[in-house]
């Protein structure tokens, strides 16, 4: 049975994908056979006039997974804005069927996957004749969610905010991951502390600037994965 994750956070550029990274690279590093599944990426790179999902490409080599980073992506657009306004310009509407069908080829080569979402945890994936936001792709794959927020100045509105959306809205969330953690901050170390009071959620990790794992070192990532049918 194939164990998996989605990857949130409390917002754009907070640090999913680093995360999703380090996360898929420290359980490879432990035995374990773990992928990476991006459902839908705006802002693709054009190299060599093709179109190359960035972020994809990223995990992969951190991770050291020799794979086409097409495949780990249902929707890939050029645009560097909002998927449901990247798939509008691009005339290609996001449909939650076919993000299925790739998860479950995905699913079939790795015995743990990283998928990783796109903005914060209210993300719109679609906007026309109907709505469909993040959470409804999460609870179609049936995933519990890990939620990436920042150490610094804010996270405890933006975090609480998140984790509160997330539980309004029935997913399950099994903790935090701090990103950009200085523990030389008198501030961060509080954020940590009330973040944790606040929620009633756990940090389960931390990654300074520049990590090439999350702290502690002795930490359990394959924890982190719940069972998907």
């Amino acid at each position: 049975m194939t164990k998996a994750i989605f990857i949130t956070a409390t917002g754009t550029d907070v640090g999913k994908t680093y995360i999703s990274a380090l996360i898929v690279k420290m359980m490879r590093e432990r035995g374990f056979n773990c992928g990476y599944f991006k459902p839908v990426l705006s802002g693709a790179e054009v190299v060599g006039g093709n179109l190359i999902p960035g972020d994809c490409s990223y995990v992969l080599n951190t991770a050291g997974i020799d794979s086409d980073p097409c495949k780990s992506a249902s929707y890939i657009f050029k645009p560097a804005v909002s998927p449901h306004l990247a798939s509008k310009i691009e005339n290609k509407p996001i449909e939650i069927k076919k993000i299925l069908m790739d998860f479950e080829k995905i699913k079939k080569d790795y015995e743990y996957v990283v998928v990783e979402g796109a903005g914060g945890i209210t993300c719109p994936l679609r906007i026309d004749d109907r709505i469909l936001l993040l959470p409804d792709l999460i609870k179609a794959l049936g995933l519990s969610v890990l939620i990436v927020a920042t150490s610094e100045l804010g996270t405890l509105n933006s975090t609480l905010l998140t984790a509160e959306y997330a539980k309004a809205n029935d997913i399950n969330v099994i903790g935090i991951v701090l990103n950009k953690f200085n523990e030389k901050e008198f501030m961060q170390l509080d954020n940590k502390i009330q973040i944790e009071r606040l929620t009633g959620l756990k940090v389960l990790g931390l990654a300074v600037k520049n990590a090439h794992d999350l702290l502690p070192e002795d930490l359990s990532v394959e924890r982190f994965f719940r069972e998907v049918i």
